[in-house]
């Protein structure tokens, strides 16, 4: 039974789970230390999951101190079920995070003080690693690029506005005023993961519709998560799929947006109008030979951890071929093209059934008729 009012909901928190029951116990364990603001639900999205993910669901619900609501969302991807969520949400605030992350108690506090203090529209936070296994030696401690391959984040120590010469906040840790997505739209569930893929631009591409519509969000150094990095992603053979991925990402965010490749969150493309060989940037394909000589050139010379950056280049660069190869006969999008709205992206999502665990019952639905609606130690996984 729902605790209280439906209508009376402070903040709603989404997490998306597909087929990590055991994982997600962990994480419902550790949501359960933290403090609600006002009247909280959770909404557990089960992504088609085939598991014992809603026994789970069922075993906790009753040691949150939240309402806890789940569905099941047959339809592939993590955004499309989570632009549902958001339709299903009854919370003026919106919580994103994964079946993968331990939590500070006040964790939810911050989110909801900051977007009060800074008057901002969305915020996320520092996201810590929780080791689950060895970190290797080629992995540099202090990487841009390579932080978001194994999902971690830290801009120091104040708060800064994102956008502004730091990068977007990631999904596992960030919080929005609802009516932000009736203003920007939702989610691109293209390109975002599903089984399969390792997309990785979904929140990148919100991110630019919000900036260029004049939302504001903040990066707050005490919202704190701890996000498990799993001893598959500290493989070379990971960061290869990651990074082939990510070329195919960018190659799309490309074709949709107009956004450059290597740098899409530049206010002023630094590679405008740049000639295209069967549908790929020619500066592009520098860069994949200087790549190259130097990936060939520190393996001659045994530098083996140099030589696999070189190469991770490469991959991005074979997936950005890959992707503009398909898509050579697709016209590009101008920069600052209109954002889709809302109720168009739901409508994109087909029919579905969920349960809502509050009223045990199952429920049938079309997505088109949805309601609108300083740094810690972090715990070593090993």
């Amino acid at each position: 039974m729902a605790k209280g009012h439906p209508n009376q909901v402070n903040a709603s928190i989404i997490l998306v789970t597909v087929n990590r029951a055991d994982e997600l116990r962990r994480t419902l364990e550790s949501l359960a230390s933290v403090r609600p603001v006002g009247r909280t639900e959770l909404l557990v999205i089960d992504n088609n999951s085939t598991d014992h993910t809603k026994r789970v669901v069922d075993d906790l619900r009753d040691a949150l101190p939240f309402d806890v609501r789940y569905f099941f969302v047959p339809n592939p991807g993590k955004y499309g079920a989570l632009n549902a969520a958001i339709g299903w949400a009854r919370g003026e605030i919106i919580v994103a995070t994964d079946d993968d992350a331990r939590f500070e108690p006040d964790w939810l506090e911050q989110a909801v003080a900051g977007l009060a203090r800074f008057r901002c529209d969305f915020v996320g936070g520092r996201v810590l690693p929780a080791w689950c296994g060895p970190r290797p030696r080629w992995l540099p401690e202090r990487n841009g690029l390579h932080d978001k391959v194994i999902a971690v984040l830290d801009h120091g120590d104040q708060p800064r506005e994102f956008g502004v010469g730091i990068s977007w906040p990631l999904g596992v840790n960030v919080a929005y005023r609802r009516q932000v997505f009736d203003r920007v739209g939702l989610f691109d569930n293209s390109l975002g993961r599903t089984a399969g893929t390792l997309r990785n631009q979904a929140q990148r591409e919100w991110h630019l519709r919000a900036r260029a519509d004049g939302l504001k969000g903040m990066y707050l150094p005490d919202m704190v998560v701890h996000h498990l990095v799993s001893a598959e992603r500290l493989t070379k053979r990971y960061f290869r799929r990651w990074f082939y991925w990510h070329g195919i990402s960018r190659a799309i965010l490309f074709r949709q947006g107009g956004f450059d490749i290597e740098e899409p969150d530049a206010l002023v493309p630094p590679n405008p109008a740049s000639p295209q060989l069967f549908g790929v940037p020619t500066y592009l394909m520098r860069k994949a030979a200087v790549a190259l000589r130097g990936y060939l050139w520190h393996s001659l010379r045994g530098d083996s951890i140099v030589a696999f950056e070189w190469e991770l280049g490469l991959w991005f660069f074979a997936g950005v071929v890959r992707q503009r190869v398909v898509d050579r006969h697709l016209p590009i999008a101008k920069l600052g093209s209109p954002a889709p709205r809302p109720s168009q992206q739901l409508a994109e999502i087909d029919h579905f059934s969920f349960v809502d665990v509050s009223s045990g019952d199952p429920h049938f639905a079309s997505a088109a008729n949805l309601p609108r609606s300083p740094q810690r130690r972090p715990p070593d996984m090993r």
